[in-house]
């Protein structure tokens, strides 16, 4: 059973940064895709960037390219999403999520493991 936990949110005010980290335990293996997702008050929840185990392919939402860096720390087993030059409109919960595929996926259903999430709140 793989267990997600989600920290680095907050307060940050328009053009600041933060980074969430997602600690990743239980079984882990070499094919195991992990992604962020966000959720708005209101609003469907959406894929936000993803990666493989390996680092080698990642996938992002048009809304955060340039902005958002998705990566991983092998030896700690966690999972980061660096964001900066936020928006107002990056409010949200940000979730964690892994499903053991070998190839990103930006679809929900394709994630088998979801952490408990973590707010980000950008002021304008």
């Amino acid at each position: 059973q793989v267990q997600l936990v989600e920290s680095g949110g907050g307060l940050v005010q328009a053009g600041g940064s933060l980074r969430l980290s997602c600690v990743v335990s239980g079984p882990t293996f070499s094919t195991i895709a992990m992604g962020w997702f966000r959720q708005a008050p209101g609003q469907e929840r959406e894929f936000v960037a993803a990666l493989t185990w390996s680092g080698v392919n990642t996938d992002y939402a048009d809304s955060v390219k340039g902005r958002f860096t998705i990566s991983r720390d092998n030896a700690e087993n966690t999972v980061h999403l660096q964001m900066t030059s936020l928006k107002p409109e990056d409010t949200a919960v940000y979730y964690c999520a892994a499903a053991y595929r070998a190839t990103v996926s930006t679809r929900i259903a394709a994630y088998d493991y979801w952490g408990q999430g973590t707010q980000v709140t950008v002021s304008s």
